[in-house]
């Protein structure tokens, strides 16, 4: 279902308006519209779900399967920005991923919101370093990022997808 027309112009609801809740399998469709939007903003990218992305049909139980937690943010019933973590095999890192909000929300603090649910899992569970990849052309989320932290760590990684994608990779490291 395609976002609701009031909530793409942000409407007069706030950040902290949005529900922070626990994603479910059941918010596919919503997922995939909100990532879709945001890779929207950016020419050559290619959004192929079936091909390239199929766990985002049921990206909670994805996550679940690997120890990790998806939140959604909600606002009037349809989700506005999302994000997961994940452990990284047997070490002390976590990964963060998935952080998407609709353009129109962003700028109010929703995505720090997202994002310390995300960093408060990876710490509780014993994670001291968190790890993220990020599209080299996503620009505004590296100053985001930045402004939260993380610094820019090791060479580029190429995905090798229909996007040509090339990304950064990002680390913080947890205060204990």
């Amino acid at each position: 279902m395609p976002p609701h027309p009031q909530l793409l112009r942000g409407a007069s609801l706030t950040a902290a308006d949005a529900l922070i809740r626990a994603g479910r399998d059941a918010d596919a469709e919503d997922f995939i519209a909100l990532i879709g939007a945001c890779w929207s903003e950016y020419p050559g990218i290619v959004f192929d779900v079936d091909g390239e992305l199929p766990e985002l049909r049921a990206l909670a139980s994805h996550y679940e399967s690997k120890g990790g937690a998806l939140w959604a943010a909600e606002a009037d019933g349809r989700v506005v920005g999302m994000i997961a973590v994940a452990p990284c095999g047997g070490t002390d890192a976590w990964e963060i991923g998935r952080l998407y909000v609709f353009q129109t929300w962003r700028g109010g603090g929703l995505a720090h919101r997202l994002l310390d649910a995300a960093e408060a899992r990876a710490a509780a569970e014993g994670g001291r370093r968190l790890m993220l990849w990020s599209d080299t052309r996503f620009e505004r989320a590296h100053r985001f990022y930045e402004k939260r932290d993380y610094r820019r760590d090791g060479p580029i990684r190429a995905l090798h997808d229909k996007s040509n994608t090339l990304e950064f990779g990002y680390i913080k490291l947890l205060s204990t």
